[in-house]
């Protein structure tokens, strides 16, 4: 019983990070109707980043802040620059301008850091702190993504920019007819994603280390757990990603093996994709012909 008890907590606490970038991806999807497949090389690079003010001697929650605001504003200015000019392009070249970014972010990080294995601190490191279920950093994790859904829940719930933003992803015609700047509110959006893919990269950094390649497993769950709760649908997102957090960890210590555990989540893609395209909590688009 400890040993599921501590596999089932310890998925929740990945589930958190998973929660953070399907979340991410619903925002992009949001206001493009796109997936943005560099989402988890941006997050990659943000992490290096911290990394790099780390290794300097900077704070760690100082190098956490700075890397959120350097985040959020290369995220502002990705959209401004190369999302913005193929918006009405087709859906083709939109893929391949996110596949482009992909790669050279990927092959950036590489050729700035090189593709050798470096471990990332965590700031989560209470010895006093005695717990048979889950480490300090996992305790810290869970506490960091429900805090950062909790100011994205009240953010967009309760201030003017975040209805602003809310309204330009859901009806940008509407919103322009009201005043509203629809296109910055899309790029505050894109900076906001960034934001959140930065956080769960330095969260899941000392778990998984620090190389160009680490968010690839990551941005597998995220996208099976986006498609789970509603790739339109932020609250569904959240929620698909502590479910595929806790599914993965029990299949893996239970069922298949931690060495196919990538497994589940290709199988739930697949599974809602042909089952409950529009995801648990998404959307149904009835289209009349």
């Amino acid at each position: 019983m400890d040993a599921f008890l501590h596999q089932l907590l310890s998925g929740l606490a990945t589930g958190g990070i998973y929660a953070s970038m399907a979340l991410a991806l619903v925002m992009i999807y949001q206001s493009t109707h796109h997936i943005n497949f560099a989402q988890g090389e941006m997050a990659m690079f943000s992490t290096y980043l911290a990394w790099t003010l780390v290794d300097a001697g900077v704070s760690y929650w100082i190098a956490f802040v700075a890397t959120l605001a350097i985040s959020f504003v290369a995220g502002v200015v990705i959209e401004r620059i190369i999302v913005r000019p193929v918006e009405h392009a087709p859906v083709l070249s939109v893929v391949i301008v996110f596949i482009a970014l992909l790669v050279i972010l990927n092959s950036v990080a590489g050729w700035v850091y090189s593709y050798t294995i470096k471990s990332f601190p965590s700031p989560f490191t209470w010895t006093g702190l005695k717990n048979p279920y889950l480490s300090p950093h996992e305790i810290g994790t869970i506490g960091v993504t429900l805090a950062v859904l909790v100011a994205l829940y009240l953010f967009f719930r309760f201030t003017s920019l975040g209805l602003a933003m809310r309204a330009a992803a859901q009806n940008p015609v509407s919103s322009r007819l009201a005043g509203i700047r629809v296109g910055w509110m899309l790029a505050l959006g894109w900076g906001l994603a960034a934001a959140i893919g930065a956080i769960a990269g330095m969260m899941i950094a000392p778990v998984v280390y620090l190389d160009p390649n680490m968010m690839g497993g990551v941005m597998l769950y995220a996208f099976a757990a986006a498609l789970l709760g509603g790739i339109d649908n932020p609250f569904g997102a959240v929620i698909g990603g502590f479910v595929v957090g806790v599914v993965e960890n029990l299949a893996g210590a239970y069922l298949v093996g931690t060495e196919l555990k990538l497994t589940v989540a290709l199988v739930l893609i697949v599974g809602v994709l042909l089952f409950r395209p529009s995801g648990l909590f998404g959307r149904r688009y009835v289209v009349r012909v």
